[in-house]
């Protein structure tokens, strides 16, 4: 390269900086901006969640301060659950409060409270479906008992196995030893089977008299005296 090459490279380069510092001094402010919008975004973000954990955190231990209350339903009524999943947690505890003072009917009416309430996420109000079920027991109609544990049994539903198990239970109460015992088998045989399920299923199966299905390589259970 020829030093006239040389310099006119030098030239055009520095022609090149001075641009670019003159565009900084120009429009760096729009730089600075976006670089405080970020950080404040970021920052806004961050309270943000920290705000809901203190508040999750203060709900739960408001609802733990009213169960270990004399009266557990008065007090839990007195806590502003403001609608929403809080709503729906809070009357299910309510619920529970009531059956467990003896007054199943009033717990139905939380649970029947939740379960049609909308926006709760399906967890919440499929519980609170299968709890009135399992509270109001043989006072609810029998066809709106079997459609709704028909509908919490589809497969892929929360608590599927636990809405088989009472669907077990209503065969039995009806003398249907052999339904009660295929229902049973179901759940033994269903991918989401848990230790008590598993127990109260084979329980239930060795107590009508049935054979409790083995798994290839497994030794079946011993009956229980």
């Amino acid at each position: 390269m020829s030093e006239t090459d040389s310099f006119i490279e030098e030239v055009t380069e520095a022609v090149r900086q001075d641009k670019l510092f003159a565009a900084f001094k120009k429009w760096g402010w729009i730089g600075g901006v976006v670089i405080l919008a970020i950080v404040g975004g970021t920052g806004w973000n961050a309270w943000q969640k920290e705000k809901a954990q203190t508040e999750a955190r203060a709900f739960g231990d408001k609802l733990m301060a009213a169960v270990a209350d004399k009266d557990p339903g008065a007090a839990l009524a007195k806590i502003d659950a403001e609608g929403g999943s809080r709503q729906a947690v809070r009357d299910l505890m309510q619920g529970d409060a009531a059956l467990e003072a003896g007054n199943p009917e009033e717990a139905v009416k939380f649970y029947d409270a939740v379960g049609a309430q909308a926006g709760v996420p399906r967890s919440l109000s499929e519980l609170a479906q299968l709890k009135a079920v399992i509270a109001a027991g043989h006072t609810m109609e029998p066809a709106k008992r079997d459609a709704v544990l028909v509908k919490l049994a589809t497969p892929g539903a929360p608590y599927r196995l636990l809405a088989m198990e009472q669907q077990a239970a209503v065969k039995l109460a009806a003398d249907d030893s052999d339904g009660a015992i295929e229902i049973a088998k179901q759940i033994l045989a269903d991918a989401g089977l848990t230790p008590g399920l598993q127990q109260r299923a084979t329980e239930l199966i060795v107590a009508l008299g049935g054979e409790v299905p083995t798994e290839p390589g497994q030794a079946a259970p011993a009956p229980q005296e």
